[in-house]
């Protein structure tokens, strides 16, 4: 089973996928760990800071290119969990074509929704506890702005092959995972 989460920054969507990688047995893709995790002394490293720490998104084919090369290691060829991709429409339908050309396809979007001052607020919580160099005032504002006009046509996207699921995400973890587990439905 290959599950797409998207939401904006501050939803969940870690959260929510490390809990359900472990409750499923499957891997769980986040893109942000992985571009976090590239060597800032290297070329790639140094092109890659200079988008996401000041809250912009890589590009749509880097983006591909790293997630790609990923889901080709052993764990991923049956299913996985994306978080935070694919989070432009360009890289839906690059996705997209991807998997058909492998003969797969992604079988569930979850939507994770929650309001603007709610996810702003844990961003900025985030950002004192971890100290992310994108969790700052207004690289949220940015962030959160691109989601909403780069990111929502992904969501439609999906929404027209029928398979995306909205889970209300201002609950508590545990809340939203229950809301969560029983919007999958069960594994063939």
């Amino acid at each position: 089973m290959r599950i797409v989460f998207i939401g904006p920054p501050g939803a969940g969507k870690g959260t929510q996928c490390k809990r359900l990688a472990e409750h499923l047995a499957i891997p769980h893709l986040s893109t942000g760990d992985m571009l976090r995790s590239v060597d800032k002394a290297t070329d790639l490293g140094q092109r890659i800071s200079a988008y996401i720490d000041d809250g912009g998104f890589v590009p749509d084919e880097l983006a591909m290119e790293i997630v790609t090369t990923r889901m080709k290691d052993s764990d991923c060829v049956e299913s996985c969990l994306l978080d935070g991709f694919p989070r432009t429409l360009r890289q839906a339908e690059l996705f997209s074509e991807y998997l058909a050309s492998n003969g797969d396809k992604i079988d569930l979007v979850i939507n994770l929704s929650a309001d603007r001052e709610e996810l702003t607020s844990r961003l900025l919580h985030r950002g004192q506890i971890e100290h992310r160099a994108d969790d700052y005032a207004e690289a949220i504002a940015l962030r959160l702005k691109i989601y909403f006009t780069r990111t929502a046509p992904v969501i439609d996207f999906y929404a027209n092959k029928g398979i995306v699921r909205t889970v209300d995400a201002m609950g508590t973890p545990d809340e939203v995972f229950e809301h969560l587990t029983a919007s999958i439905p069960a594994r063939e």
